[in-house]
C-alpha cells in the first residue's frame, strides 16, 4: 500500500513491551510520506513501567509526527465527523482493547478513536509488533 500523503490514524494501547519495535514504524510511515495522527489511550499515555517512562515515549512520538498526541475521548470524538484518517492502526492492540471494540466499548480515546474513525466506513488495522 502506498502511504505517501495517506492520514494514518496511529494508536497505542497498554501492551508496553512492543512500544520500542512500534514506535519505529511510526517513524518509517513518517519518512514514507505518511501523516500520522498519533492516539494513546489512558494507560500508554500515563504509566511508567519496566519498559520506559510514559513522558519519554509522548516526546520521542509527538518529536516523529510533529502532531500532540490524542489522549482523551473528547480529542478523539472529532476524528469521524471531521474525516481526519484514511487509514487506522491500533498496534499495539491489547486484548482488552480488541474485546472492547467487539462489545462496542467506548471507553477510551483509542476506542473513541476507533469508533469515530468507523462511521466513515474506513479500516481499522489491529497489530501486535513482535
Amino acid at each position: 500500500m502506498e502511504v505517501k500523503d495517506k492520514r494514518i490514524g496511529f494508536a497505542l494501547t497498554g501492551s508496553f513491551c512492543t512500544f520500542r519495535k512500534t514506535i519505529p514504524k511510526i517513524k518509517e510511515l513518517t519518512q514514507k510520506g505518511a501523516k500520522i495522527l498519533p492516539i494513546m489511550s489512558y494507560n500508554s499515555y500515563s504509566l511508567d513501567t519496566k519498559f520506559g517512562k510514559a513522558k519519554e515515549f509522548i516526546e520521542e512520538i509527538e518529536e516523529i509526527t510533529g502532531k500532540k498526541i490524542i489522549h482523551t475521548i473528547q480529542e478523539a470524538e472529532p476524528i469521524g465527523p471531521k474525516k481526519l484518517t484514511d487509514i487506522m492502526v491500533i498496534a499495539p492492540c491489547s486484548g482488552n482493547t480488541i474485546s472492547k471494540l467487539a462489545c462496542d466499548i467506548i471507553d477510551t480515546p483509542v476506542l473513541m478513536a476507533a469508533k469515530s474513525h468507523l462511521r466513515n466506513r474506513k479500516s481499522i488495522i489491529n497489530c501486535t509488533i513482535n
